[in-house]
């Protein structure tokens, strides 16, 4: 089950090939584009596939913690160091370490990071005691790490070090063959996570989102197909319904903005969870749960297509945690990232989570009738932080 276009046939030769050896692999792509897909391919088709694979984001981590996190730190360390630690390093011992968006890693980290791939050794903070780090190293940006060394971001000898075997992968606008088969397979994931009706795409409404334009690449296909699946569960999706997602893919403007947020998770709570979560526990086998042993006499390249492929339509959700049958107003229960990031290309966060804010205080004013103490009561806020907080939205009675 190979993808047709000649990006995702190229990618699945230079996978073939670097995969079996303990060569340092460099992933370079756009967001969205399936970089982590990728890495974990090169680590299930390893020598090292029994072993871990440990997944970093190194913008996620905070500077400070970022040692700490990779190397691991001895009892009494630091303050509140109460026992030994191990770090991603030590926990890739015999698998891979993907280093993700490591175009994000801090100056001082990158000296650290040079030593360990000089010497394949590094010691926990704290520690004396020279630990081997028997480990594969896959890293992925969606940065130019040649513009970053030229700004003096990156360290130029760390970047001969890590860009060993580059593997690019461009957007899905630039491989748009693959979208059907892309359709396909998310679809089929979402039966695995417990959608209980699928919509079926007519071959319009295919060629209508290979029309489409993609800047989130496949982490946005996928959202526009649960949106679908949501909203047209059991029906036949034509170029129109297409469309139409596009055209109202705008941010929620802040009156319907509640009613807007309920619906998005009454429709997630179709989700099974049981469903989910047995699906989710396969995911966090050695494997991945997407390499099953191969019969004899399979052609890698082809078995590898459609393995990457599979991972590729899924990775957007590996690691989400499920929504369930909990009404809308269960305290913490977050709405869906993916119903709101994707709505509009020129999303923002402070503008939505502003909108998200003015209108649950104003729905709270309104069933205080006006007593800003009730209100901050059922927001479970002090009344001094909703006054700051009214005062901020610039709310006041006319707003209500």
């Amino acid at each position: 089950m190979d993808l047709p276009s000649a990006v995702m046939r190229h990618v699945v030769d230079l996978v073939t090939r670097v995969a079996p050896l303990d060569t340092t692999v460099s992933i370079f792509g756009p967001s969205g584009s399936g970089k982590e897909f990728i890495a974990r391919a090169v680590h299930a088709y390893s020598n090292r596939s029994h072993g871990p694979f440990i997944p970093v984001n190194c913008g996620a981590i905070p500077r400070d913690l970022l040692e700490s996190e990779l190397f691991g730190s001895e009892r009494g360390a630091y303050t509140g160091a109460v026992k030994l630690r191990q770090g991603y390093m030590e926990a890739a011992i015999g698998g891979t370490l993907f280093l993700d968006e490591i175009g994000e890693m801090p100056m001082e980290m990158q000296v650290k990071l040079l030593r360990v791939l000089e010497e394949r050794s590094f010691t926990r903070i704290g520690g004396n005691e020279p630990i081997y780090a028997d480990v594969r190293f896959v890293c992925a940006t969606h940065r130019n790490l040649d513009q970053l060394v030229d700004m003096g971001h990156f360290r130029e000898d760390l970047l001969y070090r890590l860009n060993v075997f580059p593997i690019s992968i461009s957007g899905l606008d630039e491989r748009v063959e693959d979208i059907p088969k892309l359709i396909e397979l998310t679809l089929v994931r979402f039966q695995e996570q417990g959608f209980p009706h699928l919509p079926d795409l007519s071959s319009s409404g295919v060629a209508a989102l290979q029309a489409m334009r993609f800047p989130g690449n496949i982490r946005q296909l996928r959202n526009v197909l649960e949106r679908l699946a949501i909203l047209y569960p059991n029906k036949q999706i034509d170029a129109a319904m297409v469309q139409s997602i596009f055209r109202s893919a705008v941010k929620p403007s802040p009156v319907n903005e509640t009613e807007s947020l309920r619906r998005s998770v009454q429709g997630l709570a179709q989700v099974n969870l049981a469903a989910h979560e047995r699906n989710q526990a396969a995911y966090r086998t050695p494997m991945g749960g997407m390499f099953d042993p191969l019969p004899s006499g399979t052609p890698i390249p082809s078995a590898m297509s459609s393995a990457l492929a599979s991972i590729e339509a899924s990775m957007s959700d590996q690691n989400e945690t499920p929504f369930t049958n909990q009404s809308f107003n269960t305290p913490h229960r977050p709405v869906d990232p993916r119903q709101v990031i994707g709505m509009s290309d020129a999303f923002d966060l402070r503008e939505y989570l502003m909108d998200v804010e003015g209108t649950f205080i104003r729905y709270a004013l309104d069933d205080a009738k006006g007593s800003v103490s009730k209100a901050a009561r059922t927001l479970g806020l002090h009344r001094t932080t909703l006054i700051e907080k009214m005062k901020k939205l610039s709310l006041d009675d006319s707003d209500r």
